[in-house]
């Protein structure tokens, strides 16, 4: 990780929320999702938030390098419905070796539909690989 990211900087990502974001699309498979509203699902909303994060991350990564997800906390308050334009607000506020800390809100234009905490971790490809590999042999698992 190069040193140019740091506690105080910022990101935004706009997104126009489509049909196939909604909650029925979540899981295809699941009767209890197929029920529900077709709205902005809170899953969606959290891979968006990572998104986010991941943008603002990627021009301090060095070669070879990324990120992964290893804590969310965030609240989902609103429903937004496909065809509304969510607004993910980024802050770093911390940098502790490879782990990174963010605040994270989001919007769809009328509501504040969601807010938290995420961090992230900073590996190397070819070792995160290698061990997922390593994992699956193990547990008897071919591509």
């Amino acid at each position: 990780m190069k040193p140019t990211l740091t506690a105080g900087l910022t990101h935004r990502l706009s997104y126009r929320v489509p049909e196939n974001r909604t909650v029925p699309h979540l899981f295809p498979e699941s009767r209890e999702f197929q029920g529900m509203p077709e709205v902005f699902a809170t899953g969606y909303m959290v891979g968006l938030m990572e998104w986010a994060c991941m943008e603002m991350i990627r021009p301090h990564l060095e070669e070879g390098e990324g990120t992964l997800g290893t804590m969310i906390d965030v609240s989902h308050t609103a429903a937004t419905p496909p065809g509304l334009t969510i607004t993910v607000d980024v802050e770093c506020t911390e940098m502790a070796g490879k782990l990174m800390r963010f605040n994270l809100r989001a919007h769809d234009g009328v509501d504040v539909i969601g807010e938290g905490r995420h961090e992230r971790y900073a590996v190397m490809w070819d070792k995160f690989n290698a061990r997922v590999a390593s994992k699956a042999a193990n547990a008897g698992v071919t591509a």
